[in-house]
């Protein structure tokens, strides 16, 4: 009898574990990311499919913090990883340890995140921008000290503009710890300095050199700064985070010093001619001014003329203002003293006398007429009165008449032959009413 192998389950999946591990120590996966998952502990938990089958994956902390962007949903990458049973269920995953987006660069992809999320948020809106002064009297410059973005600068402000005021704040310009150096020093500008404006640069480089300027904490110090900030970053090819966010971008840092200090000479001729024309312009306004001065003198002589045979008709109409009210005065003055002879001449009692007689006599008058006329109404009224219950339904009834109506619809009844037996009528008197039945 042939003997027979028996494994354990565990013997089983060790060695499933030893035969996948040793022939996949080291290989690269093409998939679609599923189900993706971020728990507290930082690892990234999910599902690399393709149309026909699919497989778990996890990729740990120590590993995806050295991504650039956030993997998602529908994201198709290539992963470079090796396959590692989990033996307490049974199940094999890959051990991700790197991860980089199908057709594109990981920092490619990174920057079109990023620039599609601050985007979305408003960090690049036109209308949020701040103004840049025309000509500031202090620059800070946050760039390295000893590029040649500096020196640039430096030379062409100085050239422009002798004795500007320029503040270098010297920073790492690429390198992991760069970011963060830029965002202090935006911080600190803004803290510390009494900046006008502050430009932002460095050299060309590769996109890994320029990578500092499209982390997200420099693109929201940016947006943050209370000072506008001017990007100068590379070469007129390169576009960073920085440059959308800015409040102007610059093609290259020599530009920015062009672009944020005028040349001296230029500002002084303007000014010159801007002078000039100020006083012809002032001189035309004076001369224009003379000339209507001239003309309301003119104007004003003949009016004082006019205000003075105003005057002069003034006077004349108050003389003979002046007697018309004395004559109405004396005539009215003669009248109280004739009424007041009057007056004198007979007690007032004789005349409250006279004046009650008249009044009583008026009185009995309309006595006399509202008498004589309630007389004729009232007659009227019963005339009417009676020839309105001659023609009333009632008084048809008081003669021995009745209304006679079918129940319960209560028409009038004028024809015998419309009632049946057994129908029920009302038959109306003069005085009160029956409750009747056709028999």
């Amino acid at each position: 009898m042939k003997t027979v192998s028996v494994f354990t389950v565990t013997a089983l999946t060790q060695q499933i574990k030893d035969t996948l591990e040793l022939s996949f120590p080291n290989l690269w996966v093409e998939g679609e990311i599923s189900n993706i998952k971020t728990p507290s502990s930082g690892h990234f938990y999910f599902t690399l499919k393709d149309k026909n089958s699919q497989i778990r994956a996890v990729m740990f902390r120590n590993r995806n913090q050295s991504l650039k962007y956030t993997p998602e949903n529908g994201m198709k990458v290539i992963c470079k990883c090796r396959i590692n049973v989990y033996e307490p269920r049974g199940e094999y995953q890959l051990l991700i340890e790197s991860m980089t987006p199908r057709g594109i660069g990981d920092l490619q992809f990174a920057f079109e995140q990023l620039k599609k999320k601050l985007q979305k948020e408003g960090l690049f809106d036109s209308e949020k921008k701040q103004e840049i002064p025309f000509l500031p009297q202090k620059i800070a410059v946050i760039t390295s000290p000893t590029g040649a973005a500096v020196k640039d600068i430096i030379n062409i402000i100085t050239r422009r503009f002798p004795k500007m005021e320029i503040i270098i704040i010297p920073v790492k310009v690429q390198g992991k710890e760069a970011s963060l150096e830029i965002e202090d020093a935006l911080t600190t500008a803004n803290l510390h300095l009494k900046a006008d404006v502050i430009i932002l640069g460095r050299g060309g480089g590769s996109i890994e050199d320029l990578w500092p300027f499209n982390e997200e904490r420099v693109a929201r110090a940016i947006f943050n700064s209370k000072i506008p900030v001017i990007s100068a970053v590379g070469h007129e090819t390169d576009f960073t985070i920085a440059d959308f966010v800015a409040d102007l971008r610059a093609p290259t840092p020599s530009a920015a010093a062009e672009l944020v200090v005028g040349e001296k000479e230029k500002l002084e001729k303007q000014i010159t001619q801007q002078v000039s024309q100020l006083r012809s312009l002032l001189l035309k306004i004076l001369e224009k001014n003379s000339m209507q001065l001239k003309y309301c003198q003119s104007f004003l002589s003949n009016r004082i003329k006019k205000l003075s045979d105003l005057k002069l008709k003034i006077d004349e109409l108050n003389i003979r203002l002046t007697y018309s009210v004395n004559s109405k005065l004396s005539l009215k003055r003669a009248e109280v003293n004739s009424a007041e002879r009057i007056v004198l001449s007979s007690p007032p009692s004789d005349i409250i006398r006279n004046k009650r007689q008249r009044l009583t006599h008026l009185t009995n008058n309309i006595s006399r007429h509202f008498s004589a006329l309630i007389n004729n109404k009232g007659a009227s009224l019963q005339t009417c009165t009676a020839r309105l219950n001659s023609l009333s339904p009632l008084h048809t009834l008081e003669r021995g008449f009745s209304i006679t109506r079918l129940l319960p619809s209560l028409k009038i009844i004028k024809d015998s032959s419309i009632l049946k037996k057994g129908d029920r009528i009302n038959i109306r008197f003069a005085k009160g009413s029956a409750e009747c039945k056709i028999i």
